[in-house]
This record gives structure tokens, sequence and C-alpha cells, in this order.
């Protein structure tokens, strides 16, 4: 089973949306599949107010994860995990036109051409969609460094 795949099960069997993307990265966060359960369940559904989507919080902790601290240098470390924060972001919001999961729930989303992974694996669930999408984007960025 691939990533995009991995992530979209475990929203199948019920995780949210931060908690699928976190925990198809656990053979490279170093997070078991309990631990990003457990760090992800309070994001889902915008961390229960509609706000920030929970796949795009699931993606940047795991961006976060990714790009570890050097405690020499905490400031430059935040500054380089803020700015893939901000690129995984507008990545999201140019595929989607939103960043919030209150509207993003109000929308029509399918898989097209802008998210071969989601039309590969010929999903129709919004939220499914957005999870896999933030799994093709953050591998993107991966691609990239």
């Amino acid at each position: 089973m691939n990533r995009y795949e991995q992530a979209a099960a475990y929203h199948h069997k019920g995780f949210n949306c931060c908690q699928s993307v976190l925990a198809a990265y656990t053979d490279l966060t170093g997070l078991s599949e309990q631990a990003s359960f457990d760090l992800g369940g309070g994001f889902g559904a915008g961390a229960q107010t509609g706000e920030l989507c929970g796949a795009i919080t699931g993606a940047i902790l795991t961006l976060g994860m990714l790009t570890p601290v050097d405690a020499e240098d905490p400031v430059g470390s935040k500054r380089r995990t803020g700015k893939l924060a901000k690129e995984f972001q507008k990545r999201f919001q140019e595929k989607f036109g939103d960043l919030r999961c209150h509207p993003l729930l109000k929308r029509e989303i399918q898989a097209t051409e802008e998210t071969p992974a989601a039309q590969e694996l010929d999903l129709t669930n919004r939220c499914d969609i957005l999870i896999v999408s933030a799994v093709e984007i953050i591998e993107e960025m991966r691609g990239e460094n």
C-alpha cells in the first residue's frame, strides 16, 4: 500500500484528516502510529472550530518532523519550518481555494488532473481528496529538497 492509499485507509477507518496525513509518514517521522493518532487527535474539523483544515495541520506537523530543530540554531530552524508551512499552505490554497475546514466542506471538491493521486485512487469523498492531496503536496516538496 502506498502512502496515498494508506492515508485514505486511515480516514476510512475513522481517523480525522490530521491523523490520517501524519500517520502515513510514521516510517519517516519516527512517530509510532499510536503517537500520530494521539498527536493529531484534536486537530480534526479545523481543531473543532472549522478553521485550518486538519489535512493541512497534519502536513505541517509532518513537515516539522521531517526537518528537525537544530538546538544550536533554533531561530534558523523555526524560520526553515515556517517557510515550509507557508509554502505548503500556498500550494494547498492554489488547488482548493481555501485553507479553512468549514468553507472547504461546503465546496464541491472532486478528484481532477490537479489532484492526480486522488484521481488515480478514484476518490469521491472531499476529505479523502484533501488528505491525499496534502500527502501529494508533501511528496512534491520532499522531492524538491
